[in-house]
């Protein structure tokens, strides 16, 4: 019984099989107990988790150079065989082969990062991961309306970003400009309109101009950009109906609903203090009466 124990243990295959989960097993324990008891202390939570995928990666990394340096007696046959296997696999994992370029490429490309809002393949929302195939967002719009979280978990595979343009909210410059449009009488004061606006405009989004134009410059450093208008901005135009005024501002891209919601709020306000000064209009219809037909009858003559 000794002897076929030990002439079982001392075929190589199986003393190949007894490396490999060893060192698996050394590898994994090494790198979750890191995991564990260090990269939990890491307050920032992107930090934290930049810190996981790294060690995770590093993991795979010593996981593959260690099984090449166990099998590296026989990698010499297989040579012939994957050179024409290599082919076939190419052509029926090639969206698997471009989301993993894809991958490549967001991690060291730019294109996102965790927390970034971003709209990808149609979807919009915020990553939550980035894996080595699909990254995964959670979705905001839809059924909701304004930017709010709808509560859907959606995976994207990487090979997007190659594919379609990607639009990020909140890369290098966090910040979006947003308008509201406010129909005004025919016959209001529109100097009081326009200095209501733009006061309003001031107390509710004129924090961000100063920090949203030091962004700017720092994106005009790196790219080829104009000088851009941050503080809130209020211009018109007459039409059939009303004078429609237009107040732009700048917000944060995660603070756009609650934003518009204060500024309607105050002008609905202010508008209402001004004692009939200023008026909000509405679409008018005006019936006009058909014209009066006048018809003579007159009698043949025989």
């Amino acid at each position: 019984m000794e002897d076929q124990i030990k002439k079982f243990l001392l075929e190589p295959t199986i003393q190949k099989t007894l490396v490999i989960i060893v060192c698996l097993f050394i590898i994994w324990l090494i790198i979750k107990t890191i995991q564990r008891n260090l990269f939990t202390k890491i307050k920032d939570s992107d930090n934290r988790y930049r810190a996981k995928k790294f060690s995770s990666f590093f993991g795979y990394i010593l996981t593959i150079l260690m099984l090449t340096i166990v099998f590296s007696d026989q990698l010499g046959g297989l040579t012939v065989a994957l050179g024409v296997a290599g082919a076939g696999i190419a052509f029926a994992m090639q969206e698997i082969i471009a989301s993993f370029a894809g991958w490549v490429a967001i991690m060291f490309g730019g294109f996102y990062k965790i927390g970034d809002r971003v709209q990808l393949g149609g979807i919009k929302g915020d990553v939550m991961d980035i894996g080595v195939i699909r990254t995964t967002i959670m979705e905001t719009g839809q059924w909701v309306d304004g930017d709010l979280y709808n509560g859907r978990i959606v995976l994207i595979a990487n090979s997007f970003v190659f594919k379609e343009p990607v639009f990020n909210y909140s890369g290098d410059f966090p910040f979006l400009w947003d308008e509201i449009k406010i129909p005004i009488q025919y016959g209001s004061n529109y100097d009081l309109a326009n200095e209501i606006l733009e006061q309003v405009g001031k107390d509710v989004a004129g924090d961000l101009s100063q920090l949203s134009l030091e962004k700017w410059k720092s994106l005009q450093n790196k790219y080829r950009l104009e000088e851009a208008q941050t503080d809130p901005m209020v211009s018109l135009i007459a039409n059939d109906n009303w004078v429609e005024y237009t107040l732009r501002y700048i917000v944060n891209y995660k603070k756009r609903r609650i934003t518009k919601t204060t500024l309607f709020t105050q002008i609905l306000k202010k508008v209402e203090a001004t004692n009939g000064q200023v008026k909000f209009a509405s679409a008018t219809f005006q019936l006009v009466d058909a014209p009066d037909f006048k018809v003579k009858i007159t009698k043949d003559e025989q």
